[in-house]
Formats: structure tokens, sequence, C-alpha cells
């Protein structure tokens, strides 16, 4: 019983020697730890806020910059906390590298979101406030991240987008250039003018402040359907008259043409029957 005792009273002296040499800086680890991040959270607000203060830095890149920053910090605090607890420098290098191997390894596809947001904000295919369709996922861009980029679609739905399937498909950019063509397509009957048709439709646009004068607006027949006379009116404008002006061309057209006394046709059929001959003989 003595032995007993007196082993156990040297193991809890040991274990008592350990948590006093270890414990404080294991306390102190798990204390810096949460200190940076907290700091690196800080440090994020800090940097967006002061490039928002800046107007040559484009809004895209501000939130880039503040993510690096934040990452930055992580950094340093994961290097303390592991000095803390007693790994050498070259150590953490060390293990450093061999963790970055293996986490590059596994997470390929996060490496190529990481440099697929490089490379959009690099070429600029795009910018905060855009409106985009990327291969079929259209919205507003609203961040441009390390990872994702966050977007509006048009009927108010958030969308985040990782940033390879963005680079890896094409781009349309709808608020990239000042103006846009728009194509409103209408049908006539054949019994129609064609000719008065064309004038009265190009009257309108030419009087239309948001149709642009050059390039000059037109109003084309381009083909001749199965019911009617197929035009289209053609012009430009700039991409915030776009939509607005497109409505109303949709609806003042029917009303001009109306008015005209021109008819739109609808698609019809004419169908003749034409007797068989075994009926020819029952007529007999």
């Amino acid at each position: 019983t003595t032995v007993m005792n007196e082993n156990f009273l040297h193991h809890l002296e040991s274990l008592i020697g350990v948590v006093s040499e270890y414990g404080l800086d294991l306390v102190a680890g798990i204390a810096i730890l949460f200190f940076g991040w907290w700091v690196a959270g800080r440090v994020r607000s800090i940097t967006l806020r002061s490039l928002n203060k800046v107007p040559v830095v484009d809004d895209t890149l501000k939130p880039f910059f503040a993510s690096i920053a934040r990452y930055a910090v992580l950094a340093i605090t994961l290097i303390a906390v592991l000095a803390k607890l007693g790994i050498q420098t070259t150590s953490i290098i060390a293990v450093l590298g061999a963790a970055g191997l293996a986490i590059g390894l596994a997470l390929q596809g996060t490496l190529q979101n990481i440099a697929a947001g490089i490379m959009l904000l690099i070429l600029r295919p795009l910018k905060v406030g855009d409106y985009i369709d990327a291969g079929g996922t259209a919205g507003t861009v609203n961040e441009v991240g390390l990872f994702t980029t966050d977007m509006t679609t048009y009927d108010g739905v958030y969308l985040s987008v990782p940033n390879s399937a963005l680079w890896n498909t094409s781009i349309l950019n709808y608020s990239r250039l000042p103006t846009r063509r728009m194509d409103v397509p209408v049908g006539i009957a054949y019994e129609d003018d064609v000719e008065a048709a064309i004038d009265l439709l190009l009257s309108h646009l030419r009087s239309d402040d948001r149709v642009l004068a050059a390039p000059e607006p037109q109003v084309l027949v381009t083909g001749l359907g199965a019911s009617s006379v197929d035009l289209s009116l053609r012009c430009w404008s700039t991409r915030e008259n776009f939509w607005a002006l497109k409505f109303d061309l949709n609806k003042d057209t029917k009303l001009w043409l109306d008015a005209a006394g021109i008819s739109i046709p609808f698609p019809q059929r004419d169908v003749h029957l034409v007797p068989s001959n075994a009926e020819n003989e029952i007529t007999r």
C-alpha cells in the first residue's frame, strides 16, 4: 500500500509538473488564436472602410484586398500559436509546406476557384454592378471574392457562384458597353401596303428621344412567312433605356398599326378537301 501511494504521488507530481509547464502555454495559445481571429475580422472591416474612401480603387477589388488582409492576419496568428506551444520556426515552415502540399492535392477545386478569382480580377471581364450571363447563370455582380462570386438574380434571389465556373465559360456582360441594339419583330398581312407600314414605323422610331440617331434606326423585311410579311424594327439605345424602350415598342407597334388600319395576322392555314375516287363512284 505504501509503494502504491508513493507511485500515485509520483505520477501526480509529474502530471502537475506537465500541466504547470505546458498548461499556461496551451491557454495562452488558445487566447492568441481567439484574439487573432477577432483582429482578422476587424482588419478586414477597417481595410474595406479605408478602401471605400479612396475613389480610385474599383469596387471589385475592395473585397479582394480586404480578404487578403484578413487571411494574412490569420496566418500570422497561426504561426504565433505554434511558436507559443514550443514548435520551432523551421519546423513550422516544414509543417506548413507539407500541409500546403497535402491540402493543395486534396482541394484542387478550391485552389482553382482562387486562381480563377485572381484571373477575373486581373482581366476584368466583369465588375461589381454588372449584369452578366455566364452559361445560363445570370445576375448582377455584388462581390468577387477569393472563392466565390456573389450575385443577385433579376428576381431578387441571392446566388453564389464558384469562381472557376465563371472563368471556364463564356461571359455575356450586358453592362459593359454604353449602347445596345434591339430588334422588335412584327408581321403584317400580305394584303397591306408594306412600304406604308415601313414608313409609319420608321417615323415613330425617329420621333422617340430614347432611340439613338446613330446608328440610324431601320425597319427591315426579314422574311415572307406562312401567314404574314415579317418586319423587324431595329434601333440602338443606351443600356439604361434599353428595356423600357423595348417594352414600349412591343406595345406601341400594335397601336400604331391598328391606328393606320394595318393588321397583324395570326397564323392560319387553308385546307382544301378533295374527294377520293371511291367517293366519286358512290356519288354516281
